[in-house]
């Protein structure tokens, strides 16, 4: 038995990955911009972000490359969920371009020959321009023919040492023996992080017919599997919506996967008429490579049905505090169903709301820098509220239940405008450091006196009340007061007057805020809810 040369497989592995590496980075840098721009505008329909992540991921060479700038865009609110998923789908299918690329050209050419010109060439590229876009394009050249050397070297090690491979002893045990390859794909990729590498080694030992082709399409299919290692490795103190990506991810591998498995003899069957049907050769490479692509569209295929189970399976796991938060605790499409639980239900949830709102708006006016940089809740739990409200509307309920709930909407439009009042009243602070101090104090006192308000308005704090009279107009004639003595200083050139508008509008939005917070809670009180545990008529009926 003759002795494989593990100089030359270390060696056409580790070239192997050098030029994949080039290639990708030279890629990248060249087609950058273009990519992010395309991905803003290719992702409106299913159709059109498989496509991007197909397309993308061959000229790029890197369904990573493509998963990351996506999960990018997720976070930066471009995307959603949904539409970063088929992109992530077409990712998987893109990313069979480089077994076709080995299989094509890499077994037919003598790739010395091809890969030592075109190392050249891109080196000359890169050393004319190394931060242009020329020198990028090198970096991609030069790496593919180091990607062919390295391609060389491992057929060149295999057909050696290819009776040191011995396959007999995972084989024989039927099933078993697939699902043994399937592992030792999984492992090889997890080892060397590239699918792409581990593809070119099995197609390398199915030509030089060390690895029969079933066995070799199980291994193929490992390497696809292997590739959800890398994106689970990058999850590791990710955002939550990367988590979510990479999950999906691996359920699209596994699904593929255990599929192509599961009808592994049929699919080669199928591929052996396709392939003479398209002439293209009896080649196991060949083979190989459209087994790679047929896993992937499986995979396609089954999600195209699943993808937006899936997608709301997902919004729900890897949640954040805040996303935690701006999640409904009392509404849901079982309380909905039910009108008259559904108004002591949406009480609890606008009541939540306004706490949220009415809390950073006092975080607001007192610059509270720590509550201020937590994630906005109230836009989520806003959105929740109004599907609620209209999911209610779908079912018959009696005349004062329909009222109540109508008082309850108001309520929350009430808090959704505290809401955008809230950031304007917040201008105040910024013209403080322009007043004099006497003027600065004013301004701070009737900050002050609104804060004192705000707490006893917010809905979530045992002191929740609706104020009296008196208190409205110790806060109306602070207002007034500093109104006209910010308009004085205006007048007589003491203060700028773009800096007299900024603390006039602050103020006025401050003033606007407490009115609406004052109606909401005026209308809150007229609906306060039976408490948690208290029978209603329902369960009575019952």
């Amino acid at each position: 038995m003759e002795r494989i040369d593990l100089a030359g497989l270390l060696g056409g592995i580790g070239l192997f990955l050098l030029g994949m590496t080039m290639m990708t980075d030279g890629l990248k840098m060249a087609l950058g911009p273009a990519l992010s721009r395309l991905l803003q505008a290719w992702t409106a329909t299913r159709l059109r972000g498989l496509l991007f992540g197909v397309l993308a991921t061959a000229l790029v060479q890197s369904s990573t490359a493509i998963t990351v700038a996506t999960i990018g865009f997720v976070n930066a609110g471009l995307l959603s969920l949904g539409q970063s998923l088929w992109v992530i789908f077409g990712s998987n299918l893109g990313s069979t371009f480089t077994g076709w690329l080995v299989a094509m050209i890499g077994f037919k050419l003598k790739l010395e020959v091809a890969a030592l010109p075109m190392i050249g060439i891109g080196i000359l590229l890169r050393l004319s321009g190394a931060e242009t876009r020329r020198g990028a394009l090198g970096s991609a050249i030069g790496g593919l023919g180091v990607l062919f050397l390295g391609i060389d070297f491992l057929q060149q090690a295999f057909v050696a040492g290819g009776d040191a491979f011995d396959f007999e002893a995972l084989s024989g045990y039927g099933f078993w023996s697939l699902l043994a390859f399937v592992l030792a794909g999984t492992v090889l990729t997890v080892l060397l992080q590239a699918s792409a590498a581990t593809l070119a080694i099995v197609l390398t030992l199915a030509e030089a017919g060390v690895l029969p082709l079933t066995e070799a399409a199980a291994m193929v299919i490992g390497a696809n599997i292997g590739t959800t290692a890398t994106a689970l490795i990058a999850t590791i103190g990710a955002t939550p919506n990367a988590r979510r990506a990479a999950l999906a991810h691996v359920a699209f591998n596994i699904l593929a996967g255990g599929t192509a498995l599961l009808g592994l003899p049929w699919i080669l069957d199928l591929l052996a008429v396709l392939r003479d049907a398209l002439a293209l050769g009896n080649q196991p490479a060949m083979t190989l490579a459209l087994f790679h692509t047929a896993q992937n569209l499986i995979g396609i295929l089954l999600m195209w049905p699943l993808s937006e189970r899936l997608a709301n399976f997902l919004r729900r796991c890897f949640l954040s505090q805040e996303e935690e938060i701006g999640r409904p605790h009392y509404i849901d499409r079982n309380v909905g169903a039910v009108p008259s639980l559904a108004v002591d239900a949406l009480h609890r949830e606008i009541s939540r709301a306004g706490h949220l709102v009415l809390e950073r708006a006092r975080a607001r006016c007192a610059m509270d820098e720590a509550n201020l940089a937590r994630v906005d809740a109230f836009p989520a739990l806003a959105k929740a509220i109004v599907a609620f409200v209209t999911e209610v509307n779908r079912h018959p309920m009696p005349a004062d239940t329909a009222a109540n709930l109508a008082l309850l909407l108001r309520v929350h439009r009430y808090y959704d405008t505290c809401h955008e009042l809230a950031a304007e009243a917040a201008r105040t602070h910024a013209a403080l450091p322009a007043l004099d101090s006497e003027l600065a104090g004013d301004v701070r006192r009737t900050l002050d006196t609104a804060l004192a308000l705000l707490q006893t308005l917010d809905p979530g704090l045992p002191a929740f009340a609706t104020p009296g009279a008196e208190a409205l107009n110790d806060f109306e004639s602070a207002y007034q007061c500093v109104k006209a003595a910010l308009l004085q200083a205006g007048a007589s050139g003491r203060l700028d007057i773009d800096r007299m508008d900024e603390a006039m509008s602050g103020l006025s939005a401050l003033r606007r805020l407490l009115e609406q917070a004052r109606k909401a809670a005026g209308s809150l009180a007229e609906l306060a809810p039976q408490p948690i545990g208290t029978p209603t008529a329902a369960t009575q009926a019952a």
